[in-house]
């Protein structure tokens, strides 16, 4: 079984989960050569029970037992974020109180540390902007030479973050998934890193310390339920990825259920949730949402999603465009502005959604980014 990696040991393989292939830890492939879908990581680790966490460092990396890499010298001290009580059983955790806003840097940070290891010519990702201002953050606090492609239509405010931090930016005249489609080609050209969010298996192993932290504040419980925005569900596998590593070790009693949680106007996966189906059901219709950073229509990880919810006893829920515009509104009167993405989870259980279980809705990303959903009514 592998363990957790020093500077002196290897790193662990990656593998495909749809056919089993295995790409050797130090190449810079970024999908399976067999039938180019994401990997995973082959990588089982033991956490540290509570009593042991007691004066580590006061970020994420705090659970070195189960990081795949060790501290980078590129920390910016990411992790560790508040967790407050919004209304009765649901509390929130402030992931927009991140070095550059976002619940990304949780995975941003093990993007850049690898491929500081690995040594590549360049650094690529794409993103609708949260995931590459994160990634060129941690690229420049590393010294890579980075390149992010974003869709036209990203937030001003986004690209001006991105190319503060010293990244290339490549604008692709097209949506969300035509920009995947260009940097997936780019990411195939010798000596290049693809710092994807969505095929690397190591983002996700960033974002699960999410819950780590939810059960270290919680003295060694989880809620009831886990309330997620979902788009390409980095968040959730990376919390599916934590549940399972704390319930194997015994430190949990239970499993939480997670809800998954997409806009109306473009939620393939409640789609298929609602379907019955293992996967994406055809082409689901797309609109303009103000959730713009869960807005994917065909997520390459739709599998393995619907299957985590599935497993953990949870389900999907959709929020409108109204939704979102009341929940942003109603947060930021309590003191917190969010980007309208980040606060989907919010507008989906704010009406009593899950009943009286105990639940974690995240903030992911800081309103400072977009602005209000409904200012371009106005």
């Amino acid at each position: 079984m592998p363990t957790h990696t020093t500077e002196a040991t290897a790193l662990p393989d990656r593998c495909c989960p749809a056919d089993g292939t295995r790409v050797p830890a130090d190449s810079l492939a970024w999908s399976c050569p067999a039938c180019r879908g994401p990997l995973d990581l082959d990588f089982s680790p033991a956490p540290a029970p509570l009593k042991a966490l007691t004066g580590r460092v006061n970020s994420l990396w705090r659970y070195a037992e189960c990081l795949p890499l060790p501290a980078p010298a590129i920390s910016l001290g990411e992790g560790r974020t508040p967790l407050v009580e919004l209304a009765g059983p649901i509390s929130a955790k402030l992931d927009f109180l991140m070095p550059t806003l976002s619940f990304k840097d949780r995975g941003a940070v093990m993007l850049a540390a690898l491929a500081r290891r690995l040594g590549p010519d360049r650094v690529i990702a794409d993103s609708s902007g949260n995931a590459g201002t994160a990634v060129a953050a941690y690229c420049a606090r590393a010294g890579l030479d980075c390149t992010v492609y974003v869709p036209s239509g990203t937030s001003p405010k986004k690209l001006e973050q991105i190319t503060a931090h010293g990244a290339r930016l490549h604008i692709v005249d097209g949506d969300r998934e035509s920009t995947a489609r260009a940097a997936r080609a780019a990411a195939d050209e010798p000596g290049t890193f693809y710092a994807s969010h969505v095929h690397n298996p190591y983002f996700l192993h960033g974002t699960k310390t999410y819950v780590h932290e939810l059960w270290e504040d919680l003295g060694g419980h989880l809620p009831d339920a886990l309330v997620v925005p979902v788009g390409n569900g980095t968040l959730l596998l990376g919390a599916a990825l934590a549940i399972r590593e704390l319930h194997t070790a015994g430190l949990i009693a239970r499993r939480p259920a997670l809800y998954s949680v997409q806009s109306a106007a473009v939620a393939p996966l409640a789609e298929a949730w609602r379907a019955g189906a293992d996967d994406l059901v055809g082409e689901s219709p797309t609109a303009p949402t103000f959730a713009e950073g869960i807005a994917i229509p065909r997520p390459p990880r739709a599998r393995q999603i619907l299957h985590a919810v599935r497993a953990s006893g949870g389900g999907f829920l959709t929020v409108t465009e109204e939704q979102i515009v009341t929940a942003q509104r109603d947060l930021a009167a309590r003191g917190l502005y969010v980007e309208s993405t980040g606060v989907a989870c919010w507008a989906a259980v704010r009406d009593g959604a899950l009943g009286e279980r105990t639940a974690v809705v995240p903030l992911c990303g800081a309103g400072a980014k977009t602005g209000l959903a409904n200012a371009v009514e106005g």
